[in-house]
């Protein structure tokens, strides 16, 4: 299942990635190389950059099938702001982020 898992995962980074480049042409691109940009927060979004060896990381999946699943409900493929959003807290994902950092 964790493969299988990943490799969606990735298929997904993917697809957005291409998004990104459509939507970032009017935008100052600093994701650097091994990393992504994610959108965070219920209401407001703020913009994240994180390694991608989190896309391995059980916790950060979970994360991301549920707001995958919720980010398709909500906006179908075509993403207003060009990559992953994580509807959740700031203070959840930084928690989550700051477990993440100590593997």
């Amino acid at each position: 299942m964790g493969l299988t898992w990943l490799s969606s995962s990735i298929s997904i980074v993917k697809g957005f990635s291409r998004l990104n480049s459509h939507h970032s042409r009017n935008h100052h691109w600093d994701v650097p190389k091994g990393h992504l940009a994610v959108y965070v927060g219920e209401v407001q979004k703020r913009r994240f950059v994180v390694p991608i060896s989190y896309l391995e990381q059980p916790l950060f999946q979970k994360l991301l099938r549920q707001s995958v699943s919720q980010s398709e409900e909500e906006f179908g493929f075509d993403h207003p702001m060009g990559g992953l959003t994580f509807s959740c807290q700031e203070d959840m994902f930084n928690q989550l982020t700051a477990i993440l950092h100590t593997f």
